[in-house]
């Protein structure tokens, strides 16, 4: 009898002991309000101290994953739109060059931003079907 008491006893302070989530929630909400504050690098940063900090928090790492992305394709939506933006002036400025010198340098600046420009439309499309990929995942369960 007495087994079984201290076997209930160990049972009831196991079920109320916190669960990796539940210490992890405290972040995520902090995370979600940098998100909703459109501090997206912070939102990165936080995401990567909760992975190391609750290993075992899967369902807040769920959450933190779709944060992730979310974060991540407006970081490289900005910087497209940025390095847009200046391959445009650097165009306009190119074809009103006059000297040689200033022509060459302008090149080289536009094919730059040119060759950026690429790889963040190709961030941005990688990360859109990482996030289908994901719904679908999701929804198949």
């Amino acid at each position: 009898m007495r087994r079984l008491w201290l076997c209930l006893g160990v049972a009831v302070l196991v079920g109320c002991a916190k669960t990796a989530d539940d210490e992890a929630r405290p972040l995520l909400k902090k995370i979600e309000g940098y998100y909703a504050e459109g501090q997206y690098k912070t939102v990165l940063d936080s995401i990567e101290q909760l992975r190391v900090s609750y290993p075992h928090a899967i369902e807040s790492r769920k959450r933190a994953l779709e944060l992730w992305q979310d974060a991540s394709l407006k970081l490289a939506q900005r910087d497209v739109a940025l390095t847009d933006s200046a391959l445009q002036a650097t165009t306009v400025q190119l074809s009103a060059a006059r000297d040689l010198l200033t022509k060459n340098w302008l090149s080289v600046k536009r094919d730059s931003l040119q060759a950026r420009y690429d790889a963040m439309c190709g961030v941005v499309r990688m990360i859109h079907a990482r996030q289908k990929q994901y719904k679908q995942a999701k929804s198949e369960k």
